[in-house]
């Protein structure tokens, strides 16, 4: 399960990335799209500003041909997520609560005896 979980997650940040040179969180950039930061971290360039984004699940932050992909699975309440993952929901680590991103930050939703990712379907079970 944990293997389907990653895979679902790892797609809200699939895009194509451009590339400002070697940016750090905080620099411009005039570009759409991500690049990683670090083995634990990819850029989203957002309203004019390359922004931080944790992936602290274990596939971490990888650049795939044109595509990075950065493993959610991992990441905690409050911590930031994607523009393109609005709205969107995933498990907490533990699997026992659902966290949505909203205004840029993970909230916790959901408190859960079991929680699962099947496609873009979040499972909590009472």
């Amino acid at each position: 399960m944990r293997l389907q979980i990653q895979l679902a997650l790892v797609a809200v940040l699939s895009v194509f990335s451009f590339g400002c040179g070697t940016p750090v969180n905080g620099d411009t950039c005039n570009a759409t799209g991500f690049l990683c930061e670090s083995a634990a971290s990819a850029l989203e360039c957002r309203v004019g500003t390359w922004t931080s984004l944790p992936c602290k699940g274990p596939n971490g932050c990888k650049r795939e041909g044109d595509i990075v992909k950065c493993d959610m699975t991992g990441n905690a309440e409050g911590d930031a997520c994607a523009s393109s993952a609005e709205g969107k929901g995933l498990c907490t680590a533990d699997g026992q609560g659902t966290l949505e991103c909203r205004d840029g930050k993970l909230a916790k939703t959901n408190t859960c005896r079991t929680c699962s990712v099947s496609g873009d379907l979040v499972t909590c079970q009472p």
